[in-house]
């Protein structure tokens, strides 16, 4: 026995039954097909579905995020890209928003507002935290595309025995194919430049300004050397 279904409600079950797969598509999947672990973004787990899900103990590179609540925006999609929006609530570690946009050249990290705890990221650099406001950041092709936004480096402790300031600051640019931070303080004597490439690689290059004498035998002693700007050491590393 055959039975035959109107032309009308076979369409719309159809339909009905792919949107609910869709809404029910488990987000680590979409993590998969995504490559959003080639871009940075790691997690231990992932739950829920693609529209809304959570990513627990996720990582954005070397970057401890915690439990962040993460889904997949629609419209993008249409555009050829995948956009992975984040949210940490700020009884979860102080609050963070963003995104991480992925298509088959360019990846990029969009509108980042919040504070980031950066542990060992940056070597021997005293930089513990980055309070970012409306960061953004494309690459295409390997190359920095366009970065906007700022930042707010937290130090701690001291360099060659001199003390620092508790912050230094600055506004992310691209330079030479890369992103650009460059950070300094209100007195303007210490200055930290940081640029990042599309394959994780670093240099921070440390710009001290001192005409003392003993200030300058303890910079040499730990390895700066006479520029134009000061006295620089640079330090390179990849995350």
């Amino acid at each position: 026995m055959r039975i035959r279904l109107p032309v009308r409600r076979t369409v719309f079950f159809l339909a009905a039954l792919t949107a609910a797969l869709l809404v029910l598509l488990p987000l680590r999947l979409a993590a998969g097909w995504f490559d959003l672990g080639g871009r940075g973004l790691a997690a231990r787990e992932a739950e829920g579905s693609l529209w809304f899900g959570r990513l627990r103990e996720a990582r954005l590179g070397p970057v401890i995020l915690g439990d962040v609540d993460a889904r997949l925006n629609l419209l993008p999609l249409f555009l050829g890209r995948a956009r992975l929006s984040l949210h940490r609530d700020p009884d979860a570690g102080g609050p963070f928003d963003g995104a991480i946009s992925v298509s088959r050249n360019a990846f990029g990290l969009e509108d980042l507002t919040g504070q980031l705890r950066t542990g060992e990221l940056f070597g021997p650099l005293p930089i513990t935290t980055l309070d970012l406001t409306d960061v953004s950041v494309h690459f295409e092709g390997g190359q920095c595309e366009s970065a906007e936004g700022q930042v707010r480096a937290g130090l701690s402790g001291e360099l060659a025995g001199l003390p620092l300031p508790t912050a230094i600051g600055g506004t992310l640019r691209c330079q030479a194919g890369a992103v650009l931070l460059p950070l300094a303080g209100q007195s303007g004597m210490e200055q930290v430049n940081i640029s990042v490439e599309a394959s994780g690689r670093w240099r921070a290059e440390l710009i001290v300004r001192a005409t003392d004498p003993a200030t300058i035998q303890r910079l040499t002693a730990a390895g700066f050397t006479l520029g134009p700007g000061g006295y620089v050491r640079r330090i390179d590393g990849s995350f």
